[in-house]
């Protein structure tokens, strides 16, 4: 309950305070660009409900017919400003509605696309979506460089499925099961510095 109020909290404030910024990204998309301010893609859930995931459009607007979901290195498709705005995570701001609809949390594991969850084996996976997801967690912290591991891969895909989607979920079923409201304080704080120190 504690958690929820906090999320709640936060989001209202942070959509009120930030309404110029997104209205000045929004813009900036605009005018870099043909096609919508916002991207939505199906993601899963807690308890594996999907739900629509919001975040700021990056890639050209027909970017899905252009190349794989998986985003790498240097990819052709982001636009200027898309490069600018994943550089400081800035894409990510407009989650803060699906936080305050309830469909995520500030603090979470990171809501994953529905071919990718079908991979999970069944152990981690009740204890991954018993929570909801969220804008940031440890695996987050820790696969901050994940466009450029997979931009050094030789196969993309199959680096992502064997070697950082097991580590993510180890980290995420961790997560779970000590979340707190101290800890996602901790979690918060911690990827503000990074971010912060990334983008310097």
């Amino acid at each position: 309950m504690a958690k929820r109020a906090f999320d709640l909290l936060v989001a209202s404030v942070g959509l009120v305070l930030l309404a110029p910024l997104l209205a000045a990204i929004a813009l900036a998309i605009r005018l870099d660009s043909r096609g919508p301010v916002l991207f939505r893609q199906q993601r899963v859930g807690r308890h594996g409900v999907p739900f629509a995931i919001h975040k700021f459009r990056t890639m050209v607007a027909d970017a899905a017919a252009r190349g794989p979901a998986l985003t790498i290195g240097d990819d052709a498709r982001i636009t200027r400003v898309g490069r600018f705005l994943r550089r400081r995570r800035l894409d990510e701001l407009p989650q803060l509605i699906d936080v305050f609809k309830g469909d995520m949390s500030l603090v979470g594991p990171r809501p994953e696309l529905p071919r990718y969850v079908a991979r999970y084996p069944e152990a981690l996976r009740e204890r991954v979506l018993a929570v909801r997801p969220g804008l940031t967690d440890p695996a987050s912290l820790a696969f901050l460089d994940e466009s450029e591991r997979l931009a050094r891969a030789a196969d993309p895909e199959r680096e992502y499925v064997e070697v950082l989607l097991p580590a993510k979920l180890q980290a995420a079923a961790d997560y779970a099961e000590r979340a707190s409201l101290g800890s996602d304080l901790c979690i918060l704080w911690g990827t503000l510095r990074r971010l912060f120190g990334r983008a310097g």
